[in-house]
């Protein structure tokens, strides 16, 4: 399958692995609606790559009426949904005996409820239309555990379940589901460390492994779009090759 005139939704577009591929996307001729919640971003975004066939609506993924706007919007503009990329996500990290709660929720919010919303609001639609493709940023995390990330790790490990739930459920609907899971990758997750001894630890840490960059995520995605149409690209897992985890 070609990227070409696929009707493509970004969820957390603003920055990052998002703002990468919409603009990989856009070069391909993939039609696209981008959101997330920094509107003065998604503006730029827009502006940079004025040729393209892209529209752009502000939206949290904690919010299921947020999240069905923006599916609303694709339907509105192109009459179909092909791809829905759930890629917004945070990593405040720490020991659980600081039990962070509020993190802890926050997390849940975007991390899970956030892919559950995008799912809910796409999958109707794909199912009607007999055909789409749902791709969710994961992470190592959501394979491995490590210290200080439990929660964190919890969260991706139940994007691995979720989607997993999708393909098994809506494979005869003609629908593929993928996670790709980055390692460490240089983007803003960083900044969403609240405490500033771990934060800093991770920002140094990427700087010891030659971290990935957006794009290379974003070539991923593109790689997984375009597999044949009796492909299901279940995951992907790439990683810094200095990274050890």
């Amino acid at each position: 399958m070609i990227v070409k005139d696929k009707v493509i939704i970004i969820m957390g577009a603003s920055s990052g692995i998002g703002e990468a591929t919409a603009k990989l996307l856009a070069a391909k001729g993939a039609k696209l609606v981008i959101a997330g919640r920094r509107e003065e971003r998604l503006k730029e975004i827009k502006d940079s790559i004025p040729e393209a066939d892209l529209h752009c609506k502000t939206a949290d993924v904690s919010s299921y009426e947020q999240v069905k706007s923006v599916i609303d919007l694709a339907m509105e503009k192109f009459g179909r949904v092909d791809v829905l990329f759930n890629n917004a996500g945070i990593m405040p990290t720490g020991p659980l005996i600081e039990t962070r709660r509020d993190e802890w929720q926050q997390m849940l919010d975007i991390n899970v409820t956030g892919v559950l919303n995008g799912i809910a609001a796409a999958l109707p639609i794909m199912v009607e239309q007999k055909n789409g493709h749902i791709i969710s940023t994961d992470s190592v995390a959501g394979h491995v555990v490590y210290p200080n990330s439990a929660v964190y790790c919890g969260t991706k490990f139940a994007v691995r379940a979720i989607m997993e739930g999708v393909r098994q459920e809506h494979r005869l609907d003609n629908i593929r589901s993928t996670i790709i899971s980055p390692g460490t990758v240089a983007t803003e997750l960083a900044q969403s460390i609240k405490k500033d001894d771990l934060r800093e630890a991770e920002l140094e840490y990427q700087k010891s492994i030659d971290p990935l960059q957006s794009e290379d995520v974003a070539k991923t995605v593109e790689f997984v779009i375009e597999a044949p149409k009796h492909v299901s690209v279940s995951e992907m897992v790439i990683r810094p090759t200095k990274q050890p985890l």
